[in-house]
């Protein structure tokens, strides 16, 4: 499944959101961030330990509060990486794999379409937002009535559960009867 998915059912109006679409409220958008949080920490720990790994003493350090120097391996591990592969699976098949396991995608808010590069690193980087004001950003999806976090506001995203059964029939008969 890529960007460009050939089973992706395409409305005649070009717009894929409906007064059948389902947001994808906090609780499950939770799960699908404490899976990701889960693959993307076990990489980060694991490139650290093969290509910056810790000396007993910046253990030390860390254990006694002292903080540790920054070093460029650290930064491209620590934080651009990660940044790399959110970016990139939210542009190339609107999810993570905590999406995929919840059967959600990340969309344009108007369209319905996929989201573009641009919207994915918007959205990303007001993740900051989100996070800034005690999480708040990220609560308001418990109020938005599409769902909404702040970071989804600023990208002009929503996320939706993917379901084949909010399909119209007739849209459905036409992708798969040939």
């Amino acid at each position: 499944m890529n960007r460009h998915c050939p089973e992706k059912i395409v409305n005649i109006n070009n717009n894929h959101l409906t007064l059948l679409t389902e947001y994808a409220g906090f609780w499950r958008r939770s799960v699908a961030t404490l899976v990701d949080a889960i693959w993307i920490i076990s990489i980060v720990l694991i490139l650290l330990h093969f290509f910056d790994p810790l000396t007993s003493q910046q253990l030390y350090q860390l254990l006694d509060g002292e903080g540790l120097p920054i070093n460029w391996k650290s930064i491209i591990i620590n934080d651009m990486l990660p940044a790399i592969l959110m970016i990139g699976l939210w542009y190339q098949y609107a999810a993570t794999p905590g999406k995929w396991l919840v059967d959600c995608e990340i969309v344009d808010a108007h369209t319905g379409n996929p989201l573009s590069l641009l919207q994915a690193v918007v959205r990303y980087l007001a993740y900051l937002v989100s996070a800034a004001p005690l999480g708040l950003g990220f609560f308001w999806i418990l109020w938005d009535k599409r769902k909404q976090g702040w970071h989804d506001k600023i990208a002009r995203t929503v996320v939706i559960v993917h379901d084949d059964a909010t399909i119209p029939l007739e849209q459905l008969m036409k992708t798969t009867v040939k």
